[in-house]
This record gives C-alpha cells, structure tokens and sequence, in this order.
C-alpha cells in the first residue's frame, strides 16, 4: 500500500499546499494530494479560491522532479475545462504516476473523450455507482459520514483491475485509528495498487509498516 500525504505532508495548517509541505512529503517517499485550478490563464494549487500566492502547477512539478522518485500524484480537480492546460504540464514535466478525480461528471467525460489522461472515479455514501467506472483507472474510496469500506469493497475493485486509493477518516475530521486498525487487517498492506491518503503519512508508516 502506497501512503500519500493530503495537501503536502504539512506539520500546521498554514503549510497545506504549499512548498515547504511538498517537498516533506517528497523527502520522506510520500506520493500527495493537492488542488489544481485554474487562475489567471495558468494551473495553481489551491483548494479554495486562487489567490496570487497560490503556486503554479509549473513550479509543483519541477518540485516533484528534484527528488529521485516516482512517487504517485493524485490531483483533485477544482475546476472545469482543464484539459488542455493539464496535458501541456504533464508533457512538459514527463509526469506519469498520477491520477485525476473529483472533476464533475461532464467535465471528467471530456477527459476520456480526449483521451491520454489517467482517471480515477469516486465511490462514497453519495455515489454508491461511482460514474464511468468502465474507463476509469481507478476509483477514489471516500468516507463522509463513517467508516463504510469494507475489504470486500476494496477487493472488488482490485479484482476487476483498478488501483483503489482510500480517504482517511482525519480528512472528514473524524478519529481514524479504528479504521486503520480494520485495514490493518484485510491482508492487503502488500497490494501496490492501494493506496491511502492521509494528515498523517509518518504515523501511517509507522502504523502500518512499524
């Protein structure tokens, strides 16, 4: 199981997407999450609206390309109509370990009508039938209200062939050791094709992995 940090591996609030978070989490093996949107004609990271101190997609990936890894990217996108700008970033930067999600339904349709792009689909509580599941790569596990994944979930999409990556329940602000617990056990901790995003990448290593 690969361990993403979300937002950075960040140690306050004030450091969630930004540079300093980006490069912890690279430094320690951590693959992250962030927030792409589009501001003033160009990709930044940015979970609310942009403002100018938001970082460029550009200066990410160059981040992400100091470090001797292929760690996984997996970038929530925020805002519609980003396809052509994406593809120019991650041509420009050789980015091949990563996965787009949470884009609206429309919007993730021209995705895969244009093609070349790695997507992942969302299963919660509200998308019980995550939406093109067929051309997804993957699917984004994501846990509002509790802790309703269950192994059988999980294996069920690995068995048909698609990564799984898993929301932990800090990311909803609710306790998590009793989830990591249950995952923990289900056997799956080897699987390179889970992963699970998290505040706390560190205490998930050394959780899982002692």
């Amino acid at each position: 199981m690969n361990i993403l940090s979300h937002r950075g591996y960040w140690k306050s609030s004030e450091e969630k997407n930004t540079e300093v978070a980006f490069r912890r989490s690279f430094q320690l093996g951590f693959g992250t999450e962030t927030d792409f949107r589009d501001f003033n004609g160009q990709l930044v990271i940015s979970h609310d609206v942009a403002t100018d101190s938001a970082i460029t997609a550009s200066h990410f990936f160059e981040i992400y390309n100091q470090y001797e890894s292929n760690l996984p990217l997996a970038i929530n996108i925020k805002s519609d109509g980003l396809q052509g700008l994406l593809r120019v970033e991650l041509e420009k930067y050789n980015i091949t370990n990563y996965f787009l999600f949470d884009m609206s339904v429309p919007d993730g349709l021209v995705y895969l009508r244009q093609g070349g792009f790695q997507i992942f689909t969302r299963q919660s509580e509200y998308e019980k039938i995550p939406s093109f599941y067929e051309e997804a790569q993957g699917v984004w596990m994501d846990m509002f209200l509790s802790d309703w994944i269950e192994e059988r979930d999980i294996v069920a999409h690995l068995e048909r062939g698609k990564k799984v990556c898993i929301v932990s329940p800090e990311l909803h602000k609710r306790e998590h050791l009793g989830f990591w617990e249950r995952l923990k056990k289900m056997s799956l901790l080897e699987d390179e094709s889970l992963m699970l995003c998290t505040d706390f990448p560190e205490n998930a290593k050394l959780f899982f992995y002692g």
